[in-house]
């Protein structure tokens, strides 16, 4: 079975679907004239479509059997706990073993059709500010450590295997662009720290377009011979400082345009033409489209959201979730399907030699460039070290080759492809050790203990009930219930108790309880109204508003949920906690207070020996949640202020990033 996958044949099937569709659509009728039997040029020509067609069709049925193969890794990978995008790897490489599987994936398929839905998705998500905080080592990893990465592994392939340096150069820029999509997914998974995920978002997004600029010089640069220092560092400004300007220009027009309509459907469709768009034009002007997608991202995540009514906002972060998901893949399946396990076995020792200059390239070009910016603790830079994973990029452009190149381009794939199965199957896979091994985890113990203790609590209940259900309907005898039923309502008693001791015990798992139920209430209360709607209960601008309401606190939770925290607790207010710290780590802080439900006061202050700007924050509590704010203080906090209290018989404690002060409070009051 042969197949070829290109822009061409997608664009086909869509095309096909749509004229089957128009007939059915319109009710339309095809004419005799074009059914008639007596002419040889429309039978020759209705052969020929009938053969078309059927490519098509068979076209249709690969894509849907690689999506159902896609649904079924993805359950299978999330009861093993191992990264999807590994799975879709090892069963591309398993369906690659069949003789009758041939592939074949052109380049502009996964660059034009795959790639940008995944970077938009990625850029969309990441919030201006946390970009701003780290751009620094961000943009060090992403231009500087993409020029080390091309040039060490290309002097050290050129020297290990006897490539001419033009060859290796363009191997280097081939495997210098990251894509950790397999670790990302991982990180959220285990709660690792947000800067960190940013960091490696970041690189990622950016050192994308660099890596293929580099790529496209090195190209003509080993075909023609030549080569101008000042040329290649002008066109490379061209070229990426082009795509950049392409994209912002139309992630404002198209974030203008949303802002003006309110019509979710149609927003949802703007942004997928911006995506898909950047990246087109961006190509016709013969500049950057990958980073054109990235700035897009960036401008239509952190401005499109303001314009958009909170249904749109709801519908639009699940459209591009979905789009990534599919994209990812398909991408991570034809990874599979195109490797040929023979091939990397043959060629072993080139592929060891391409391991070992990635490696080291990687690992210069992280701690080399880690001072940069504002630091970064040392767990931070080995995990950055080894989430370097390649994928997409470095198999786009490695099909991309010219046949130019002769022998070389197969040589370079195959070191290519071993590099991409070597980090997605190594690395991927022992990520999630290295992680609980730097102790970057911040899921705590206490949530472990909650879960199993919440686990063991539905078990007894759902026990009990079943007794309850089987006694009720005349099953069980009086004896065998009374024998039963009493110790085992008993223990599901005392299992519930330890579930709420659990939740006291730390304050993330009590927001966490109780923002989930929130959002199932939530929930609830929206499939209410569409039932309400259905039935003819409510008018379409009645449920429009009130879905809109319902909306708007699915997104923005935290204030309900401080009015939930605010009502359950009767504890009186008796401390008064002065937290001093940096302006950085305002938001993250009040984020994690308003989890608690406590009143806090901003000031704004300034202190250390540089004068910084300081935020002074007062939280009235209760003795038995002066701990927990500490705790919290401490696990937030990025930054280190040093304050002197104004009362120097005042108590203090200082916690990692901040000084706290307590003082007792005689009397409380809100106004």
């Amino acid at each position: 079975m042969k197949i070829n996958l290109n822009l061409q044949s997608i664009f086909r099937i869509l095309i096909i679907i749509f004229l089957v569709m128009i007939p059915l659509l319109t009710g339309c009728s095809t004419s005799e004239e074009a059914l008639d039997p007596g002419s040889d040029n429309i039978t020759a020509q209705t052969e020929g479509e009938t053969g078309e067609e059927n490519d098509i069709l068979h076209e249709i049925s690969v894509v849907i059997g690689l999506l159902l193969i896609a649904s079924l890794i993805s359950i299978v990978t999330t009861r093993l706990r191992v990264p999807y995008t590994v799975g879709l790897v090892l069963i591309g490489l398993a369906l690659s073993l069949r003789e009758n599987v041939d592939i074949n994936i052109s380049p502009e398929l996964i660059l034009g059709l795959l790639v940008p839905p995944l970077i938009f998705e990625a850029a969309f998500h990441i919030k201006a500010k946390d970009l701003r905080d780290d751009i620094a080592p961000i943009i060090a990893l992403a231009i500087p450590g993409v020029l080390i990465t091309t040039f060490l592994v290309g002097y050290v392939i050129a020297w290990g295997t006897g490539f001419p340096l033009s060859i290796a150069l363009i191997f280097g820029a081939l495997v210098a662009a990251t894509d950790p999509v397999a670790v990302v997914a991982l990180f959220r998974s285990l709660g690792v720290p947000k800067r960190l995920q940013v960091l490696i978002e970041g690189e990622s997004l950016f050192n994308d377009g660099t890596a293929i600029v580099i790529f496209n010089l090195m190209i003509v640069i080993a075909i023609t011979g030549k080569f101008n220092l000042a040329n290649s560092i002008i066109d490379f400004i061209i070229v990426a400082g082009g795509g950049l300007f392409v994209g912002f220009v139309l992630g404002v027009l198209i974030s203008q345009a949303i802002s003006r309509i309110d019509d979710p459907l149609i927003e949802t469709t703007l942004t997928s033409a911006l995506a898909f768009g950047a990246y087109i034009l961006a190509e016709q002007f013969h500049v950057s489209g990958v980073l054109a997608v990235v700035a897009a991202g960036l401008v239509s995540g952190n401005i499109g959201p303001r314009g958009m009514s909170p249904t749109t906002r709801i519908l639009v972060f699940n459209f591009w979730e979905y789009g990534a998901f599919l994209a990812n893949s398909f991408v991570f399946l034809l990874i599979g399907l195109q490797i040929d396990l023979q091939v990397l076995l043959t060629d072993w020792q080139v592929i060891v030699w391409a391991i070992i200059a990635v490696l080291v390239a990687r690992a210069v070009g992280v701690y080399g460039l880690s001072w940069i910016g504002r630091g970064m603790p040392k767990s931070y830079k080995h995990v950055l070290y080894w989430g370097g994973l390649r994928g997409a990029i470095s198999l786009a452009l490695a099909l991309s080759l010219p046949e130019s190149l002769g022998q070389a381009r197969g040589e370079i794939q195959t070191m290519a492809f071993g590099i991409v199965l070597f980090t997605l199957l190594v690395q991927g896979l022992t990520m999630k050790p290295l992680v609980a091994k730097m102790k970057l985890n911040q899921r705590s113990e206490a949530q472990d203990e909650y879960e199993r203790r919440h686990a063991r609590a539905v078990m007894a209940r759902k026990a009990y009930e079943r007794l309850t259900e089987m006694y009720q309907h005349g099953l069980l005898s009086t004896h065998v219930w009374k024998t039963l039923s009493k110790p085992l309502k008993q223990h599901s008693e005392a299992l519930a108790k330890a579930v709420t001791e659990a939740i006291l015990v730390d304050p993330k798992v009590e927001a966490e309880e109780l923002d989930t139920a929130l959002r199932d209430l939530l929930h609830t209360q929206r499939s209410s109204l569409n039932t309400l709607l259905r039935e003819g209960i409510l008018t379409e601008e009645i449920f429009s508003q009130l879905v809109s309401e319902v909306d708007t606190a699915l997104t923005e939770p935290s204030s309900n949920l401080i009015e939930v925290l605010r009502n359950k607790t009767d504890r009186d207010i008796d401390q008064l906690l002065v937290i001093i710290i940096q302006e950085a780590d305002l938001e993250n802080v009040i984020a994690a207070l308003n989890r608690l439900g406590l009143p806090v006061t901003q000031l704004s202050s300034i202190g250390g020996f540089l004068k910084s700007k300081n935020i002074t924050l007062l939280i009235g509590a209760d003795q038995h949640q002066e701990q927990t704010v500490k705790n919290i203080i401490f696990s937030v906090s990025r930054q280190r202020v040093t304050v002197s209290p104004y009362d120097t018989d005042a108590d203090s404690v200082t916690v990692f990033a901040a000084t706290i002060f307590n003082f007792d409070v005689e009397r409380y009051e809100e106004f």
